[in-house]
């Protein structure tokens, strides 16, 4: 009957029914055993004041409670609504033991909000810079088939090549996006066997010397002999992306270093370093965001066999690095940027993320 009764009538009728049982009982074995009705009276008073202490006191705690539990639910309806609010402590531990947990909840949601909103506009960004990076090689392709069926291209060869060209540039795009949606739902396959990491390296740097070659940067290789237990091929996309990105970013007649060592403990440490001149540090919290670009031109600049991408490259090197359990860092040294790649150390055929 009391269950959706106030906290206060709760206690009043739980110290009622303790209080009117003691008191019948002793008059009820007073009139059994005193002689003296002087004797029963005093006992009968003495039980009476205790009764209306006691009632007084359970009426007064069940005030002070209910303005506590007033209070929580005040701070309940406001952290609904978005608002970080401090909650005071209140009355007895286990309420404020609440009122502690409501203000750590409190502020790990306005954490979490502020982390989707980022991500949100995040998102937002990429979806604009996308349309923009595949409406420019469609617009080159509109342009020059046009001009090839109504016979305007003085050389069509040049013009077959170009086609070929977005398209590769297109199709780059469009794997980009698919390993980044793998990556951001979870379901990017890491097949994970014995790599050597010099080897892994060198052919990584052979590979991509071309796109320095007509600004006069070279790639240079330092690592160990030793082995890690990765994806060689996603290792090599880490790789390749960063170091097209320090490519990209690298002054005439440079040098990107990328250098491998495995530690005492068994955890690798790669490092790709460039001497671009560093990055601003409001662009070191956003440089792994998919789709950003610390250009203020949103045009990637085409580099010798590949395009400077759409702003994923770094966002996918992330999504890779995190799928073995590893974390990837961004941070300037004298006269340039540097990116560690920390692995975890891992036995010969366990699977990454096991």
């Amino acid at each position: 009957m009391l269950r959706r009764r106030t906290l206060t009538l709760q206690l009043q009728v739980v110290s009622a029914a303790g209080v009117v049982a003691m008191v019948a009982g002793i008059a009820t074995v007073s009139l059994a055993m005193y002689l003296s009705s002087h004797d029963l009276l005093v006992s009968l008073w003495v039980s009476g004041v205790a009764a209306v202490v006691s009632l007084a006191m359970a009426t007064g705690l069940g005030v002070v409670l209910r303005r506590s539990a007033g209070r929580l639910r005040t701070a309940v309806r406001a952290v609904g609504d978005g608002e970080l609010v401090p909650v005071a402590s209140s009355s007895g531990s286990e309420l404020s033991a609440l009122a502690a947990e409501l203000t750590s909840t409190s502020e790990r949601l306005a954490s979490a909000r502020e982390e989707i909103a980022r991500i949100d506009a995040s998102r937002r960004e990429l979806m604009a810079w996308i349309s923009h990076d595949l409406r420019t090689p469609l617009a080159g392709l509109r342009a020059m088939s046009e001009a090839l069926e109504d016979g305007v291209a003085r050389d069509p060869a040049n013009y077959y090549r170009q086609m070929r060209d977005q398209v590769d540039r297109l199709s780059a795009l469009v794997d980009d996006l698919f390993e980044l949606s793998q990556i951001q739902a979870g379901v990017l396959r890491v097949a994970a066997a014995p790599v050597p990491l010099r080897a892994l390296l060198t052919q990584a740097a052979a590979e991509l010397a071309p796109i320095g070659l007509p600004r006069g940067i070279r790639i240079e290789v330092d690592a160990d002999d030793a082995e890690i237990v990765a994806d060689a091929r996603l290792l090599s996309r880490v790789i390749a992306n960063l170091v097209v990105n320090a490519v990209q970013h690298s002054p005439d007649d440079s040098v990107v270093r990328v250098t491998a060592r495995r530690r005492d403990d068994g955890r690798a440490h790669l490092t790709v370093q460039d001497t671009a001149g560093g990055i601003a540090a409001e662009q070191l919290e956003r440089i792994f965001d998919a789709g950003w670009r610390g250009d203020p031109s949103r045009t990637p600049e085409p580099l010798v066999g590949r395009s400077a991408g759409a702003g994923l490259g770094l966002a996918i090197a992330r999504g890779i690095v995190s799928a073995h359990d590893g974390r990837i860092e961004a941070s300037n040294v004298a006269g340039g940027s540097r990116f560690d790649i920390h692995l975890p150390s891992r036995a010969i055929g366990e699977p990454a993320g096991a």
